[in-house]
């Protein structure tokens, strides 16, 4: 607009000396310049004004859900509806996900031209995110104008926190007392048949009961009951008085490396705090139980209370990690006073694992009560003595493998994988691990 404003006076100035020339010769050079500047503004604004009114932007995101360590990939392609071609364009990206660079530069966009790119992103923190809104910029050749236009509409992306493969984790035996009271028709396939029905479409041929369809002469299916086996609860602590944190970038000082597609993969590191670790060994406990058909439930008290109700299946992990990537350890409710909150709502076999940073001897006294009450307990302890607090969980820890609860010890850097598949010195040997 600089530059408009130099050729608007210089057009001035001519048209002005034209008017007060006492030369004939002299009037008439003045007077075409003023015309010339004139017709130069007028199509310039022309120009920035089709510019900006004649192009077509398609953004698609390939996944709405995504996972921290994790790539999202999105597509943008920029249209020409027009016979006049774009000099320039830039496309602005307002999204709020942490190191997500899809603004753009297009150069020489021909008559009814077509641009297309592809932006891959290294997901690094869960949560909920906003994609757009996206403005485009636009001028003339002569860069004395240019417009803006704003493409409002937004979609969103949900960043899972991250999950560690465990190879195998110490877990109590947990068979439901009186087995017959157990008699709940399932879709699963399970070690225990309840009967037989006749067939009916929709039904898995490895569900058929060959020597009673070849009695009755017509197909025959087995019907299942669910194992009797004990739910899974998983309590991660969200409680804010717990929590330990080392120094944390502020998401815009992510530092961005660019992403090549023949780049191997990048490790992404955990947040240096306790309540990333806590929901990431909570995600990883409950990806490995769910993917060994055991009935995982979640309680967590952040900015609200979270129940998700046991059960089985790639949806139920689902369930869990989307509220477990909007979780925030704001809580104001210990994580004893929330057991016992929660505790009479679960039957007597229930295993419970609690994951927890907290040092208070409290701890130990809740998982003592809920043994007393007939459930079985595990706790895995974030050290936040290795995020820099004062207080260590060492203690705790001794304290558990005194009792005979199975602990792990968590400490900042550890290889979660590593640390949650190993027994542990924390981990007594008179449990069965699945």
């Amino acid at each position: 607009m600089q530059r408009a404003g130099a050729v608007l006076v210089l057009m001035l100035i001519s048209f002005v000396g034209a008017l007060v020339s006492k030369r004939p010769k002299s009037q008439d050079i003045l007077f075409d310049i003023s015309y010339l500047l004139a017709l130069l503004l007028l199509v310039s604004a022309v120009w920035t004004w089709i510019n900006i009114r004649t192009l077509h932007l398609v953004r698609v995101t390939r996944a709405r859900r995504a996972q921290v360590g994790r790539t999202m990939e999105e597509r943008f392609a920029v249209v020409n509806t027009s016979i006049v071609p774009k000099l320039w364009l830039e496309v602005r990206d307002h999204s709020d996900l942490p190191n997500h660079r899809a603004s753009h530069l297009v150069r020489g966009l021909r008559s009814k031209g077509r641009y297309e790119w592809r932006v891959t992103t290294i997901c690094r923190r869960r949560g909920r995110y906003t994609l757009g809104p996206l403005s485009l910029t636009s001028g003339d050749p002569f860069g004395l104008f240019q417009r803006q236009r704003q493409l409002t509409p937004t979609s969103h992306l949900v960043v899972y926190p991250m999950t560690v493969d465990i190879a195998r984790f110490a877990l109590p035996v947990g068979i439901l007392p009186g087995g017959d009271a157990l008699r709940r028709r399932t879709h699963y396939i399970t070690p225990n048949a309840a009967g037989v029905r006749e067939y009916v479409p929709g039904d898995s041929f490895n569900r058929i009961h060959w020597p009673s369809t070849a009695r009755r002469d017509r197909l025959i299916v087995k019907e299942f009951e669910l194992d009797p086996l004990a739910d899974i609860w998983i309590f991660p602590d969200l409680h804010e008085g717990v929590q330990a944190a080392a120094e944390l970038l502020p998401s815009s000082a992510i530092p961005y490396v660019p992403l090549a597609p023949w780049a191997p993969a990048r490790k992404v590191e955990l947040d240096p705090t306790t309540e990333e670790y806590v929901v990431t060994i909570a995600a990883s406990l409950s990806q490995h139980f769910l993917r060994r058909d055991r009935a995982v439930g979640l309680v967590s008290y952040g900015q609200d209370r979270e129940l998700i109700q046991a059960d089985r299946g790639e949806r139920q992990l689902n369930k869990i990690l989307e509220t477990l990537s909007m979780v925030r350890a704001v809580g104001q409710i210990p994580i004893d006073h929330v057991l016992v909150a929660e505790v009479d709502q679960l039957p007597r076999g229930t295993t419970l694992i609690i994951v927890t940073p907290s040092t208070s001897d409290t701890v130990y006294a809740a998982s003592r009560n809920l043994e007393r009450r007939g459930c079985r307990v595990i706790v895995v302890l974030v050290d936040p003595a290795s995020f820099g607090s004062a207080s260590s969980a060492a203690g705790t820890a001794a304290l558990l493998q005194t009792s005979g609860t199975p602990a792990y010890l968590v400490r900042r850097g550890d290889l979660l994988g590593q640390v949650l598949s190993s027994r542990g010195e924390f981990v007594q040997t008179s449990f069965k691990p699945i």
